[in-house]
């Protein structure tokens, strides 16, 4: 047992300080907004069984397993026991750290994600998440804990690179902005990691997690890939790069002959005068269209498209 879990003595059947949780729900409710929770392995392991039943009556929608020991038929059967026993009282689940997805979510949907990834915890280049694509996601979700206003996103890449992240490595259930937090003093200038409004926020109010369509529109380890992804008439597009600045070229063949459509585009821009420097555009697009945009090194372009008459 090497993990940080060793470490954690908190009783999670009882809440901490000040912190009123089932308050914390109750609001979340009235804003429909689900809580879940974060409960380490040997919490997990010692008192699951208790747990649930009352995470249930306070109105826990789901558990996030925290350092779940991996590797062993006993351990792994443990982990599915877990989560069987989180479908019966109508919780979620997502088991962060090492685990890697072994089709059960196929049998147990409510497995919505597991960890398994080098993830931007670890501040992977953009190159390392491309090759990602073509190995990892083979198996199954991954939760990438996705970063954005915290300062290790400009030694990732881009900001429009971590936009094209939340569609190209696909999560039922996505963490957009790990380690970022709400402002603590809105009448101080922001620091590192505060939450700010960003006009392209929009995008991720708007971004779906489960899809009813993909298309992967081009792809090559370590150096790009685009994929496409469709959820009800609207199509999301992330478009990833490595080291070398090039020119996409993006065939819009997969929408609809003869209708109308608008793509919002975007883009990063070191001249926009925002915090992520983020450039968005409008234009009409349909199934004859090929949208040309460049993409710097280790950067990323991140498309919405949207019938017309949704404007």
């Amino acid at each position: 047992d090497n993990s940080d879990a060793r470490r954690v003595a908190l009783d999670p059947l009882r809440a901490k300080g000040v912190l009123e949780l089932k308050e914390v729900i109750r609001y979340g409710n009235t804003k429909n907004v689900g809580v879940i929770l974060y409960v380490n392995r040997r919490a997990l392991e010692r008192q699951l069984d208790s747990l649930l039943p009352l995470y249930k009556s306070w109105g826990v929608k789901g558990l996030k397993f925290g350092f779940v020991q991996v590797g062993s038929q006993k351990w792994t059967s443990w982990l599915h026991e877990a989560i069987r026993k989180c479908a019966r009282y109508q919780m979620v689940v997502d088991v962060h750290d090492e685990y890697r997805p072994t089709g059960y979510s196929r049998t147990y949907p409510n497995l919505l994600t597991q960890e398994g990834i080098r993830g931007d915890e670890e501040s992977p280049t953009t190159e390392h998440s491309i090759t990602t694509l073509f190995t990892r996601m083979i198996a199954g979700a991954a939760d990438n804990t996705n970063c954005y206003f915290t300062s290790r996103v400009d030694k990732m890449g881009s900001h429009t690179a971590q936009m094209a992240k939340a569609v190209c490595i696909y999560s039922p259930l996505q963490f957009i902005y790990w380690y970022d937090h709400p402002q603590w003093n809105p009448l101080e200038e922001f620091k590192e990691a505060d939450i700010q409004e960003v006009p392209e926020l929009s995008w991720y109010d708007q971004l779906p997690t489960t899809w009813d369509e993909t298309k992967v529109l081009e792809g090559q380890m370590l150096d790009f890939a685009t994929i496409a992804r469709r959820k009800g008439g609207d199509w999301f597009v992330g478009s990833l790069n490595g080291t070398t600045p090039r020119k996409v070229k993006m065939p819009l063949l997969f929408l609809k002959k003869g209708k109308e459509y608008v793509a919002t585009i975007y883009t990063h821009d070191p001249a926009m005068k925002t915090a992520t420097h983020v450039q968005i555009k409008k234009m009409n697009v349909n199934f004859n269209t090929v949208l040309e945009l460049m993409v710097g090194s280790r950067d990323g372009i991140a498309v919405q498209i949207s019938p017309k008459e949704k404007e």
